[in-house]
């Protein structure tokens, strides 16, 4: 995704001294700081991915889970391809029981959640997944696969007997 012409990243305001924006600065990403947009979140335009940074020890007590969950519903709401980055230094009991009652709670949902440890995970995240869902490297990708299935079909043993047996039954 930082290739010659740097993207655009619309971020929420809330999130301007985060050290993921800092590290995204850095991997020529062009950030535009927004109010308009769910606290929290981080918006690839170009990719029409959206991300959601939350952390576990922000689910502290029912009236702070239940304002998560609000945000996390309204963002959902909004994106139609949306992912929640839940960071947590180390994951133990209490951070998974946090992912379950998410998972339960958007299961059917368009929300994906991706557990992450640091800064650098969730850069690393959520560049890749820009990338791989921006049109010119998706219709890429697609087409390779294509291909590549393609390829396996025209070369599989299995192919040419089931091949050899259609002709055999047609005759």
């Amino acid at each position: 995704m930082a290739t010659s012409g740097a993207a655009i990243v619309i971020v929420s305001a809330d999130l301007q001294r985060h050290d993921t924006i800092l590290s995204l600065s850095r991997e020529h990403q062009r950030i535009r700081f927004s109010d308009s947009v769910v606290t929290g979140s981080i918006i690839f335009p170009l990719s029409g991915v959206a991300f959601i940074i939350i952390g576990t020890q922000d689910f502290c007590d029912n009236s702070t889970e239940t304002k998560l969950m609000e945000r996390i519903e309204l963002f959902v709401r909004i994106h139609r391809n949306s992912f929640l980055i839940l960071t947590a230094g180390l994951y133990g009991q209490k951070e998974w029981d946090v992912l379950f009652k998410i998972q339960l709670r958007f299961l059917g949902n368009n929300l994906k959640i991706i557990p992450s440890h640091n800064t650098s995970d969730i850069v690393k995240s959520m560049l890749t997944l820009a990338k791989v869902t921006c049109k010119p490297h998706a219709d890429s990708v697609r087409d390779r696969i294509a291909m590549s299935r393609a390829q396996i079909i025209e070369r599989s043993p299995v192919w040419e007997m089931l091949h050899k047996r259609q002709l055999n039954f047609l005759q």
